[in-house]
């Protein structure tokens, strides 16, 4: 397996572009790791770094302890996934699985005993016969993922392998990869725009926004209940946190429709009294308050509804708060109507508070679970 170290990498293109600014991590041996962001944070430059397809214009890059500025692709056992599924037509599922095999110059039976493996594992074996045009979309990603694998390398990269799959396809093969790497442990790094395949696969998540900048690595645990500014916050979670805006006087966060004594819920209200600050919390952490009243560690929120969606097995509600739209998830049976008055309780648990002008969120010793 690899270990790999990325010390203030930058990418800077010929016309002066900043696609990835000073990128520092440690990944260790066998790590699952997402790179997530929106269209132009640099993930997908960050990749092919690694890969050696772009050249690092400052900082150090290190496999296993040895510095990979310089590094061929070939030298670095990188296997690489990429978007299209770029399979050769007129190929079998057999030979397309062997191809790189064979310009190797590896022995045949060397190679009909690895693309039989890697077909048992990837559950194409009933399909080593057939052409890419007789295949399901999942089936050819799977062939595409049996390429790389099949190489046995250290290093997996993919790029958003999942983008062209349906709905159903996409929770099949996200599955299936991660079984594929418990199984063959090879260092992951796994490029995607989706923050729930981040969440459901990943061992560490990197958080990237646009212009390349890292706003927050951790487990998709720490991202999810432990966000360390806005940004993270409204990227991960689906649907996105909601943000109330307002200012904090003598200790309360005070907006034209609530009003919140947060001293409880920041170590120090006292450092950001009359500041401009973010109440926020998730859709799914509110509650219905118990007899029409907010407990002692819940702040009381009134809303008025605009629509509802029915999922099944919850409703989002989409509400009101003053000037502010917000988007509640609740138990069907629980739901309002179009135009209804809403209550509902925010525990202090699930409660943030953001600096306005920093994004950073406020320190606080809640254990957020």
């Amino acid at each position: 397996m690899a270990q790999l170290k990325f010390v203030n990498v930058n990418k800077v293109y010929p016309n002066g572009y900043h696609a990835v600014h000073d990128f520092n991590m440690e990944i260790k041996d066998g790590e699952f790791i997402c790179l997530v962001g929106d269209s132009g944070c640099g993930k997908s430059t960050t990749l092919r770094m690694i890969a050696g397809l772009e050249d690092i214009t400052a900082g150090e890059f290190y496999i296993d302890g040895k510095l990979a500025n310089q590094m061929s692709s070939r030298e670095r056992g990188i296997a690489m996934v990429f978007q299209s599924y770029a399979l050769y037509p007129h190929l079998t599922v057999a030979e397309n699985l062997g191809f790189g095999l064979t310009l190797e110059g590896i022995d045949m039976d060397v190679i009909d005993k690895r693309v039989a493996a890697t077909a048992e594992i990837l559950g194409l074996t009933p399909y080593l016969d057939r052409f890419p045009r007789n295949l399901s979309g999942g089936q050819c990603q799977r062939v595409a993922v049996g390429r790389a694998l099949i190489r046995k390398v250290s290093i997996f990269l993919m790029d958003e392998p999942l983008s062209n799959l349906d709905a159903k396809q996409r929770v099949t093969m996200r599955s299936e990869i991660k079984q594929i790497h418990r199984t063959v442990g090879a260092t992951t790094i796994y490029v995607t725009h989706d923050q729930t395949e981040a969440m459901t696969m990943s061992d560490r998540i990197v958080v990237m926004k646009s212009g390349g900048y890292v706003q927050q690595i951790g487990t998709p645990y720490e991202l999810y209940f432990n966000p360390e500014n806005l940004f993270v916050a409204g990227f991960i979670g689906e649907p996105p946190m909601n943000f109330l805006r307002g200012k904090v006087e003598s200790g309360y966060f005070v907006n034209d429709a609530v009003e919140f004594n947060i001293k409880d819920i920041v170590d120090d209200a006292a450092s950001i009294e009359g500041r401009e600050v973010v109440f926020a919390f998730r859709p799914e952490a509110i509650r219905l308050p118990k007899d029409g009243k907010p407990a002692a560690d819940e702040f009381l929120v009134i809303s008025k509804v605009d629509l509802t969606e029915l999922l099944g097995d919850t409703t989002n509600v989409y509400a009101n708060v003053g000037s502010v739209n917000v988007i509640l998830k609740v138990n069907p049976h629980d739901a309002p109507k179009m135009g209804d008055e809403f209550d509902f309780v925010v525990p202090h648990k699930a409660a943030y508070i953001f600096d306005a002008e920093t994004e950073k969120v406020v320190p606080s010793s809640i254990k957020r679970n």
